[in-house]
């Protein structure tokens, strides 16, 4: 009798055993299946959230099957008491393994709230976006100009928002007196600026930021990125440029940031600079004038006047021979590498060409006839001629 009730015991483990390696095998493929969403969707996790709740609400949302599934998984897999705060984009068909471990990476949110307090060059602008799920792209709700007054509510709102993704974006060719004068606008920073960085110094580029943030520590992280683009870019040169210091390649940078708009042209601008400092030429650009006129403070919004051209100021490069003696804006890397790898050109003018960009040449004579097409054009528009090199 008791060799049957042990033959009996025995057999049922047996059964208790192969239907939990079952259980676990079909629980381990529903944990690692293609979810349900047909879309990419914003899956916002809010602080000291728990996995009970979250995945309730992921299964409310038609992300994951299986709350239970989604949580064994996860403690199995020691995830379970690792989630982060944030707001996270989970793609299409995402399976509850791929779902853990978007939501315990952390890092900065992928999607959800998004303001973004922009410099420019003629205005700042703050801009709340939210994330169109479908396409994946982040979609503008509100463009409001800081300098106009207080934020709409709807601003204050999404910056108090938690999870809400806050960054600072500084335009190329700003002046590092626009970006200070900027960042004290910013509505989501605190603290004072400190001393006026020195010019060309700050890195143009967008930084992720929180609430609160100090707005001096944030010109520190721009200095620190500028710094270590233009070492990079200074170490890699080619022999035989016309700089004596790291200094000298920055000032050539933002003339070639604030000479063209044009991405394709910033190594040949760079060249004819290059090339006119080696010949001895004078580099008789405007934006260095206009600079010596504004000390970077303002957008000159109209020609430069006869009496300012014959003004002798530092920056004044019809009159000065060489560089002028600091940059005249923020660079961007892109200008940086192109003041420290010009083009394998002769060129030594150019001047307008009236559909954007410029128009090249190596000789005077040819530089002349360029000239001459570009005050047809000025004239058919009614505009005042512009300055142009002479020689």
């Amino acid at each position: 009798m008791w060799r049957a009730i042990a033959s009996n015991a025995l057999t049922l483990l047996i059964v208790i055993l192969v239907a939990v390696a079952v259980a676990v095998a079909w629980g381990r493929n529903q944990y690692q299946a293609p979810g349900p969403s047909e879309v990419a969707q914003c899956v916002e996790i809010p602080q000291g959230a728990r996995l009970n709740e979250v995945s309730k609400q992921l299964e409310a949302q038609g992300v994951i099957t299986s709350p239970y599934i989604m949580r064994t998984g996860a403690d199995y897999a020691g995830k379970a008491g690792q989630l982060k705060f944030g707001s996270y984009l989970v793609p299409p068909h995402a399976s509850m393994e791929d779902v853990v471990d978007v939501i315990t990476a952390g890092g900065p949110s992928t999607c959800g709230t998004e303001v973004i307090f922009r410099v420019g060059v003629r205005a700042n602008t703050v801009v709340l976006r939210d994330l169109n799920p479908e396409n994946g792209r982040y979609e503008d709700r509100i463009r409001h100009d800081p300098a106009t007054g207080e934020l709409p509510e709807a601003l204050e709102q999404a910056v108090d928002k938690p999870g809400a993704r806050l960054r600072v974006a500084v335009a190329e060719g700003t002046t590092a007196w626009q970006v200070v004068e900027g960042l004290k606008q910013a509505p989501f920073l605190e603290g004072t600026t400190g001393p006026m960085p020195p010019e060309g110094t700050l890195a143009p580029d967008t930084y992720e930021v929180g609430r609160g943030a100090n707005r001096r520590e944030l010109l520190d992280r721009m200095r620190a990125a500028q710094d270590s683009i233009l070492a990079a870019a200074w170490e890699a040169r080619p022999f035989g440029l016309p700089y004596q210091t790291r200094e000298e390649a920055l000032t050539m940078a933002s003339i070639v940031e604030k000479e063209t708009g044009v991405p394709e042209e910033r190594t040949t601008v760079a060249a004819v600079f290059v090339n006119r400092l080696r010949e001895g030429m004078r580099l008789q650009t405007d934006p260095t004038v206009i600079y010596g006129v504004t000390n970077g403070r303002e957008v000159l919004d109209r020609g430069l006047r006869r009496s300012e051209l014959d003004r002798r100021t530092p920056y004044n490069t019809y009159l000065i021979a060489g560089l002028p003696p600091t940059p005249i804006a923020n660079p961007g890397r892109a200008a940086i590498e192109a003041a420290l790898n010009p083009a394998d050109s002769d060129y030594l003018y150019f001047v307008a060409d009236g559909s954007g960009g410029h128009a090249f040449a190596r000789t005077l004579e040819e530089h002349n006839a360029n000239v001459a097409r570009w005050r047809e054009i000025e004239r058919a528009r009614g505009e005042a001629e512009a300055p142009v090199q002479t020689d």
